[in-house]
């Protein structure tokens, strides 16, 4: 059956290509087989030979909890994750180690099928996803697949991808979750949007086994930073308490990184470490002590706020990273991620149920859905950096202790609007606004 010249699109024969196999790809693949079942035609490209996540711990918020709920894998994630006590971060003083103000993880009572905030290893986290998929079969799942470009077929009804090693296939919908460096979107964004930018910080990483640091721990929680001037010191638990993640930032000029580039195999002496953090609070030293002779360093970028996610009539997509790369400091980048699944699989669905009105209308209804909230995620995030290391307006003329008190009036209810939002209230807002 065909409107006008357009076949009616059915689930059973429309195809999905993901490009990235990370936590926003596997999340795009389990949301689409949740949200459409017969919609059984998934495949994961990943560029590399294995899916394999390099790095330390994430923080993935209830906002994602309940999604992962959704999708069948919250379970698998929770055995794996750190115990935060119901703490998000504990924000305290760089000097002491005096509390300037804690702040909820807003857990939910999980006796009540609630969830609670995770704190996960990348590369467990990812094991949980890429298994569930795998034994579920709802998406097939390819390697050594890097897409260089991506153009229309001569018939104008499907998007064909062309890969490094000089294959290609077609597919009614791609979506690119192929991270910050995203080919996809350097191939189809305009302007200046070409390279991620240097934010401004760098930070030093390491994981630690928990009991070199948890004898006479002072806290009610291992989920601590301490702020100072131009440096913050994050740590929090991960893999079921047997590890502590430590993230440590420093403002730096770029003219001070000399060739350091943002990579995870980057290195630096912990007597690096141990320098930009002395005089810290002594719990703070006694971590530094306790990290690797050579702790990652990694030069923090960010990227320009993008206002177009769908290309090529529809058949081209952004999500994860390469829609909205955000920095680290408010924890949330993994969760957006996960939340560009869950409305991508509404969409979809909605898609599905009129298929009529073509398949551009419904990613558009996506983009329209998650790019505010998204943009807002960004922009916050860079603030909450620079307000943790007493950077900004809001701090001219004033002395330590005044300081303190801006921190803490900043960040009290700050993540209330990330881990309280309904999604799915989003999602049918928007779909009222644009009349579907």
């Amino acid at each position: 059956m065909a409107i006008g010249s357009r076949p009616v699109a059915s689930p059973d024969t429309f195809s999905v290509a993901i490009l990235g196999g990370g936590i926003g790809g596997l999340a795009m693949a389990l949301s689409l087989a949740t949200h459409v079942t017969s919609l059984r035609n998934i495949t994961v490209y990943e560029q590399a030979p294995a899916y394999k996540e390099i790095g330390a711990g994430i923080g993935i918020g209830v906002n994602a909890s309940r999604i992962l709920k959704r999708y069948g894998v919250y379970d698998a994630a929770n055995a794996i994750s750190g115990d935060r006590n119901g703490i998000h971060r504990s924000l305290r003083r760089w000097d002491n180690g005096d509390e300037i103000v804690s702040v909820s993880a807003m857990d939910e009572e999980t006796s009540n099928g609630g969830v609670r905030q995770l704190s996960v290893h990348r590369a467990e986290f990812l094991e949980v996803l890429y298994e569930h998929i795998k034994n579920t079969t709802c998406a097939k799942l390819e390697t050594d697949k890097k897409a260089v470009e991506i153009v229309e077929d001569q018939k104008g009804g499907k998007a064909v991808i062309h890969f490094a090693d000089g294959t290609h296939v077609a597919a009614d919908l791609v979506i690119a979750c192929d991270g910050i460096h995203s080919n996809v979107r350097r191939q189809f964004s305009k302007g200046n949007d070409l390279m991620p930018r240097y934010s401004g910080r760098v930070c030093y990483r390491g994981l630690l086994p928990m009991s070199a640091v948890e004898e006479d721990w002072p806290y009610d929680s291992f989920a601590v930073s301490w702020l100072g001037p131009s440096r913050h010191f994050l740590v929090f638990p991960i893999s079921q308490n047997k590890t502590l993640n430590v993230v440590a930032f420093v403002s730096k000029s770029e003219a001070e990184l000399g060739a350091l580039k943002e990579s995870w195999s980057s290195t630096a002496p912990r007597s690096e470490v141990e320098a930009e953090f002395s005089g810290w609070d002594e719990t703070v030293q006694k971590v530094v002590r306790a990290m690797e002779p050579w702790p990652g360093k990694w030069k923090l970028n960010d990227r320009e706020l993008l206002d177009q996610w769908v290309y090529l009539g529809g058949k081209v997509v952004l999500g994860g990273d390469a829609a909205h790369a955000m920095l680290p400091h408010q924890g949330s980048g993994a969760g957006h991620a996960i939340e560009d699944s869950f409305v991508m699989g509404q969409a979809i669905k909605a898609f599905f149920e009129n298929p009529s009105l073509g398949l551009e209308t419904y990613m558009k209804l996506y983009q329209e859905t998650r790019l505010p909230r998204a943009q807002r995620a960004q922009l916050t995030s860079r603030q909450a950096g620079d307000v943790y290391e007493m950077q900004g307006p809001e701090f001219a003329g004033l002395v330590f202790e005044q300081r303190l008190q801006v921190i803490h009036d900043k960040f009290k209810d700050r993540m209330t609007w990330v881990w309280g939002h309904d999604l799915e209230a989003d999602f049918n807002a928007t779909r009222t606004r644009l009349g579907l």
